[in-house]
């Protein structure tokens, strides 16, 4: 199946010196995934939610200055390249092209439904991400906000003071919240009611009950859910206890599962990959497999760099967060790291990954001589 099956041409299409507050009236009066920003016609980019968070940015900036680029996709290329173009270019929206012209978009949420039936093979616990993000009721939606983007996700489970989940808040939330509240007619100056609503704590916004799944259910029964209800994710409980948080499923997760090869080599993904700078694809293969190598026995099934740039510089140089995750027939395993440019975060990140590769092997080899032992005493 190529893309050309899955791509449409009903978009929505925004000029780049179109400004933000037209944009924010689209996005809740249209809800899209993303819009696509054009320059005389042409195709320049790409603005989504997470993009309209940014709280420094006015109504009156420019839709070129918060807009974000995203793979340039031939009506003609494969699906599973496509998945991997997505997750890499951390977007759920892109555009298709036909040569040097704009033919329409492809979007998640259109290869997650062409797809769906071929999803009942994997289990949720399979794919989900173990290390969930939480926020507890009574945090301040600017703290909600401020988490968001440093850990580069898009939903954070909510938990009370007992730790059991009672809500959710996303990414979109808080989008419609901000745009229904700067549309409303207020008097006094506008950082005071920005503050106010940064002020604002995470219950009066979260949504409660919450749809999860559990772990074993399939990837196809959770995408359904994700599909008929609009989310971009779940949260994941145990099948007997919905009340504790076990992971997440996101789209972009089964859009990387999409990916995943049966080739000898690991298959290493990056997200934004756009801010490697002194390092190169190939480069973090290499060093991502060095360290998967000492899982020994363990098979690493896959492995997800990512790097997320914060405002901060040091000559020039941005300040990256990275995260690698690896993973495994036996669990996942991952480290996180922070430095100036992407080669230095990698660098920080894989260090830190291959200590807790290291402490899990040391974990099972205490295990299996702890069982030697057992065994010697109950032959006594």
């Amino acid at each position: 199946m190529d893309i050309a099956d899955i791509a449409t041409t009903d978009y929505t299409a925004v000029s780049a010196d179109e400004r933000l507050g037209k944009v924010r009236t689209a996005f809740d009066e249209e809800s899209p995934r993303g819009l696509i920003v054009t320059d005389d016609g042409a195709y320049a980019g790409v603005i989504t939610q997470r993009s309209l968070m940014q709280s420094h940015v006015e109504d009156s900036t420019k839709v070129s200055a918060v807009m974000n680029s995203a793979p340039r996709i031939e009506r003609t290329a494969d699906v599973r390249e496509v998945a991997r173009m997505l997750v890499e270019g951390n977007t759920k929206v892109a555009p298709v092209v036909e040569g040097e012209e704009l033919w329409g978009i492809v979007t998640a949420d259109g290869i997650l439904d062409a797809v769906l039936e071929n999803l009942d093979a994997l289990t949720v616990s399979q794919i989900k991400t173990d290390d969930v993000v939480t926020i507890a009721e009574d945090a301040r939606v600017g703290q909600a906000i401020n988490r968001l983007r440093e850990h580069g996700i898009s939903r954070l489970p909510v938990v009370n003071d007992a730790g059991y989940l009672t809500g959710v808040l996303t990414t979109h939330d808080l989008v419609e919240f901000v745009v229904r509240n700067m549309n409303q007619p207020t008097e006094g100056e506008r950082s005071g009611d920005s503050q106010r609503m940064l002020d604002i704590p995470v219950y009066d916004l979260m949504n409660s009950p919450v749809e999860t799944v559990s772990g074993a259910d399939t990837v196809r029964d959770a995408v359904a859910k994700m599909l008929d209800n609009d989310y971009n994710g779940v949260i994941v409980t145990p099948g007997d206890d919905d009340r504790h948080v076990a992971g997440v499923l996101t789209k972009t997760d089964v859009l990387r599962a999409l990916t995943f090869t049966e080739e000898d080599h690991i298959d290493v993904q990056i997200t934004n990959i756009s801010l490697l700078d002194t390092i190169t694809r190939d480069g973090v293969r290499e060093s991502v497999t060095q360290v998967a190598d000492k899982f020994g026995e363990m098979q690493v099934q896959h492995a997800h760099v990512r790097f997320h740039e914060h405002k901060e510089k040091l000559r020039g140089m941005p300040l990256v967060r990275c995260g690698i995750r690896l993973r495994t027939d036996k669990g996942q395993v991952a480290g996180t790291g922070e430095g100036y440019g992407a080669e230095s975060a990698f660098r920080v990140a894989l260090d830190k990954l291959e200590r807790n590769v290291l402490e899990r092997k040391g974990i099972r080899a205490d295990e299996q001589r702890r069982g030697q032992i057992l065994r010697k005493l109950n032959e006594i």
